[in-house]
């Protein structure tokens, strides 16, 4: 219903901020990740924001990028994961360091976000896995396009992410597609 805000900002006080729309002020929940990056008071500010209505309540959240707002939405899909805990993990980890720990299945990355216990850390990570996008799973090991085409290539013939990311680790950094491609599945067959 609200999927865009822009205005002056009059008060922050985490994790909320206060937006004047030309009069109206808008309540706005944001992660720490967003109130980080908030200028100072009475500049110019838009948020993507994500509108939830609840019987009790009818809340705004707003986020400074469309990853953001998109993994936001994708773990507030998650069973047992609301909006105040998708919020949690975005103040505790960046979209891109969330997505790596996904491709990774590093369950030990979310526990150390507050709210995070062992059981939902692997219930994120097995609902989340290939959810977050192409470009934002992609593991910093990722150094250049072809190592990107490689990936992609070996998650297409069905190798888990993990799998995947070794196999890519083991390859000479200057490998073109093609070559990396047969080295990495030469390198799984073992």
């Amino acid at each position: 219903m609200i999927g865009k805000l822009t205005g002056t900002l009059s008060d922050k006080n985490p994790p909320q901020l206060l937006l004047d729309c030309n009069g109206v002020g808008y309540e706005v929940h944001v992660p720490m990740s967003t109130f980080y990056n908030l200028p100072e008071l009475g500049a110019q500010l838009s948020l993507l924001t994500h509108f939830v209505v609840r019987e009790d309540a009818q809340i705004l959240y707003g986020f400074a990028t469309a990853a953001e707002r998109e993994a936001f939405r994708q773990l507030i899909k998650i069973a047992g994961v609301g909006p105040r805990t998708a919020l949690s993990v975005l103040s505790g980890m960046s979209v891109a360091e969330l997505a790596q720990a996904v491709t990774l299945q590093e369950a030990g990355r979310l526990v150390k976000v507050p709210g995070i216990g062992k059981k939902t850390a692997e219930r994120l990570l097995l609902e989340l896995k290939g959810k977050l996008g192409p470009d934002i799973g992609v593991p910093a090991s990722v150094a250049n396009d072809s190592q990107a085409d490689i990936l992609q290539a070996l998650l297409a013939l069905g190798y888990s992410d993990k799998e995947a990311a070794a196999a890519l680790k083991a390859l000479p950094a200057e490998v073109g597609v093609s070559d990396g491609i047969r080295l990495a599945l030469r390198a799984l067959a073992k």
